[in-house]
């Protein structure tokens, strides 16, 4: 079994079945494992309105983070003893998602004038308060944008790291 799913049915074995109403969304990189949970929905009547059930799933998102605090916890100290990763984690409620921790991990790069001045131009501007920021501002734009290719990406990746699981015959 490889890392991944071994990490994933460790959570499906850790989580506690009441929950989420559908199996836990488990992402993983190198240094975090996010798992984000689909609560049961509040039991909205027709005649509710959009803010009444927007303020429905906000408080059933705040009594979950709150109610299964001490039990998220100790999953997740074992869960980064066990896999040398920390854990976040989140929830969703109808369309409406909140991520209760996530980590923030440091990515240094270089950058040349030309690609500096396109940070300090959203600095400038008020969209980011430092290059730091703005430099996660512009991540974060071409994730959004481009999700179908990197998602071809992925599966590629996913395919190359098959092949060399399997090693020369």
């Amino acid at each position: 079994m490889n890392e991944h799913d071994s990490i994933v049915a460790w959570f499906k074995g850790e989580i506690p079945n009441h929950w989420f109403g559908a199996p836990a969304e488990i992402s993983i990189d190198r240094d975090e494992i996010l798992v984000i949970g689909t609560l049961p929905s509040p039991g909205f009547e027709d005649t509710d309105t959009p803010e009444m059930r927007q303020e429905a799933c906000e408080a059933r998102l705040a009594g979950f983070r709150e109610d299964s605090r001490a039990e998220r916890m100790a999953i997740a100290r074992r869960a980064e003893k066990r896999f040398q990763r920390k854990v976040s984690w989140g929830a969703r409620c109808e369309g409406e998602e909140q991520v209760f921790t996530t980590l923030a991990s440091p990515a240094m790069t270089r950058l040349r004038m030309s690609e500096r001045k396109v940070l300090d131009t959203l600095v400038d501007v008020g969209v980011a308060r430092s290059r730091s920021e703005a430099l996660a501002w512009c991540v974060k734009l071409v994730g959004q944008h481009q999700e179908s290719w990197l998602a071809e990406l992925r599966d590629a990746l996913e395919q190359v790291e098959a092949i060399r699981a399997r090693g020369p015959a």
